[in-house]
C-alpha cells in the first residue's frame, strides 16, 4: 500500500534546512542525507507519478517550495530512454528509487566542444549531486533495456521554470529550453486522513 508520509517528512525536513539559514553547499550536503533516507524505501510514490511515456522520459513535479527555493521531481524512464546532453544552472541531487540509471559527465573545451569524461551508475538507495561550474553537464539514461527506472531529483530552484540548454555533443551548439513538467497536478502531501501511517 502506498503511503505518502515519507515524502511529506522529506519536504518538511528539506524546508527546515532553509529555515536554519544554511548556505547552498550545506543545504545540498545535508539534503543528500535526507534524500538517501527517502529513496531507501519504495512504497511512497503515488502511481500516477510512476508512469513512463512511450516516447520520452517524464518529469513529474512532486513538490515546489512556495518561495521556489527548491523543487522535488520524479524522473520516470521507459526502457532505454535518455536525455540529450544538458545543463541545470542550479545545484541538484539525484536519488535512485527504482531500476538503474547511467550518468555520463562531460566537460566543455575552450573551442566550445564537449567530451565525455566518465560514466557512472546509480542503484536504488544511492544519491549523486550536481553543482554548476563543477559537474553540471551530463547525459542521463535508463541503464535497463527491459524495464522502467525511476529517480527522485531535488533542485535548488523551481527546475521546471529555469532557462537551461541542451548541447550538440559534436559541435557544442546550444539550444535553450525551459522543461516544464509532465503533470498538471501534484500529490496531496497534507491530507493525513487518507493515509495509514504504519511504521
Amino acid at each position: 500500500m502506498t503511503t505518502i508520509f515519507p515524502l511529506r517528512d522529506f519536504v518538511t525536513g528539506f524546508t527546515g534546512l532553509y529555515e536554519r539559514g544554511l548556505s547552498a553547499a550545506a543545504i545540498q550536503h545535508e539534503g543528500s542525507g535526507l534524500l538517501r533516507q527517502l529513496v531507501s524505501r519504495d512504497d511512497w510514490l503515488p502511481e500516477p507519478f510512476t508512469r513512463p511515456h512511450p516516447e520520452r522520459y517524464s518529469q513529474y513535479l512532486l513538490h515546489c517550495d512556495p518561495m521556489e527555493r527548491f523543487s522535488v521531481v520524479s524522473f520516470v524512464w521507459g526502457a532505454g530512454q535518455k536525455t540529450p546532453l544538458h545543463d541545470h544552472r542550479v545545484w541538484g541531487l539525484i536519488g535512485m528509487l527504482r531500476g538503474r540509471e547511467s550518468e555520463t559527465q562531460f566537460v566543455r573545451d575552450a573551442d566550445g566542444r564537449f567530451r565525455a569524461t566518465e560514466t557512472t551508475f546509480l542503484e536504488p538507495g544511492q544519491v549523486a549531486s550536481l553543482t554548476p561550474g563543477v559537474n553540471d553537464y551530463h547525459l542521463v539514461a535508463n541503464a535497463l533495456s527491459d524495464q522502467t527506472s525511476i529517480s527522485i531529483h531535488v533542485y535548488g530552484d523551481n527546475i521546471g521554470g529555469v532557462s537551461r540548454a541542451t548541447y550538440d555533443v559534436q559541435t557544442g551548439a546550444e539550444k535553450n529550453f525551459i522543461s516544464g513538467y509532465s503533470n498538471d497536478e501534484v500529490p496531496n502531501l497534507w491530507d493525513r486522513s487518507r493515509h495509514v501511517e504504519a511504521a
